[in-house]
């Protein structure tokens, strides 16, 4: 008997974690497969809605599932290698750091290519057998033999494993913790500046194909260059949790948005400012939530986390899509490992005891780009005078785990670098 595996939500990781399942399987028929999958997801379509922005897959996480998913080639097709241009910098458009990407058709970089969020998701769906995704199947109850119910009144019985990978508010997460994400203090909208490159030359200038990232007095604009030719907006700052109820101004009305923001950013540098006032009229009120860092739970047998499920954290690290693809690449391991075993009697067993094993390791991954990520979130928002003062602090936090030991180096000398950037500028 095959090990029955549900994965609810058909994300970036629920998709790739389906994927890995299928591609490393010797099976030849659906017969021969010692691990059946199935994912359900809530949305109607793979485009119900807005699917996000761009992501950077890094080196050992993110571009390893790709190569042990056999989808590198694929993944060849859609990458923006001159995506990692970036630039990072304040109100008045200073650029602390200005680093350019590849040419647009090369496929050799510094280790980070950029593919939009959509295209990767779409990626990763098309590369599942048919039927592997089903459709507008909203979780409503887990009962005890792990049976499925759906808001649309069907039923699935009994899997082995319940993989929770539907993201922020997962409908999984309940069954293993009662804790719930909660506001960051962070708030704001996004636009977006569709053909840019004709539309807008100056700000597409200004992003380079890649992104800009702006901040100072505890708000940002951040701007990244999408692989359709758009410019994805977001304006970032330290709010109340109500402030979509309580900021005078109607946060769906284009209108009313961009004026506010004309006011929020007066004193910023006109360039800057104008990425929020080019965008199309469907702008977005967002707030970013996050779960405890370090948050773990009591192993429930027959059901996990991976993604945001399991580790919700802000966007300013970088890291939410490479850490949820580390998940699925231990997550299969440990599956597949069960699902190897000739005495069917023990699969149960060791199926059990290789999750927990993956939860054990997942819990101490995810605990240390948390706090990586929350400082990012400090040093940009709540530190004075950031990032001219601060800036240092920013970027070895960044890049302390790519680099290793190579950060007693690193360090003076990037103090001494800014030391001196800023007697020039």
């Amino acid at each position: 008997m095959a090990i029955k595996v549900a994965i609810i939500g058909a994300g970036p990781a629920g998709c790739m974690l389906a994927r890995l399942l299928h591609h490393k399987q010797p099976a030849t028929t659906p017969l021969d497969q010692k691990v059946s999958v199935m994912i359900f997801e809530g949305e109607e379509s793979l485009d119900f809605r807005s699917q996000g922005g761009t992501l950077d897959l890094h080196v050992k996480t993110g571009q390893l599932a790709l190569r042990e998913a056999g989808l590198w080639e694929e993944f060849q097709k859609y990458a923006r290698y001159d995506g990692e241009a970036i630039k990072l910098a304040d109100k008045n458009f200073v650029c602390y750091v200005n680093m350019g990407g590849a040419k647009p058709s090369s496929t050799s970089s510094t280790g980070r290519p950029e593919i939009d969020r959509p295209v990767l998701r779409k990626m990763l769906a098309d590369s599942l057998p048919p039927n592997c995704i089903r459709w507008g199947k909203k979780l409503t109850k887990v009962d005890d033999d792990l049976t499925l119910h759906f808001a649309d009144g069907t039923v699935e019985p009994r899997f082995d494993l319940v993989v929770g990978a539907d993201g922020a508010w997962s409908r999984v997460r309940p069954l293993v913790t009662d804790v719930k994400p909660y506001f960051s203090g962070i708030g704001g909208h996004s636009f977006i500046i569709p053909d840019a490159q004709n539309s807008v030359p100056e700000l597409y200038k200004a992003v380079n194909r890649g992104s800009l990232f702006s901040w100072s007095d505890g708000k940002g604009i951040f701007a990244q260059f999408m692989g359709e030719g758009c410019i994805n907006v977001a304006t970032w700052s330290l709010r109340p949790a109500d402030w979509q109820k309580t900021c005078g101004y109607d946060v769906h009305d284009a209108a009313a948005v961009k004026e506010a923001c004309r006011k929020d950013y007066a004193d910023w540098n006109h360039t800057l400012r104008e990425f929020t006032q080019i965008g199309e009229d469907n702008v977005v009120p967002r707030d970013l939530f996050m779960l405890p860092i370090g948050h773990k739970w009591k192993h429930v047998p027959g059901v996990t986390l991976i993604g945001d499920a399991a580790h919700l954290m802000t966007p300013f690290a970088g890291e939410g899509v490479n850490l949820a693809f580390a998940d699925t690449l231990d997550l299969s391991r440990a599956i597949l490992s069960a699902a190897s075993l000739l005495e069917t009697d023990s699969i149960s067993e060791l199926l059990d005891s290789n999750v927990q094993a993956f939860e054990v390791e997942m819990f101490v991954r995810s605990a240390k780009t948390q706090q990586t990520t929350y400082n990012s979130l400090q040093m940009m928002f709540l530190t004075p005078g950031s990032p001219r003062f601060g800036i240092e602090g920013y970027l070895l936090n960044i890049l302390k785990d790519e680099i290793g030991l190579g950060i007693w180096i690193a360090t003076p000398l990037v103090y001494a670098w800014f030391f001196i950037f800023r007697l020039i500028w």
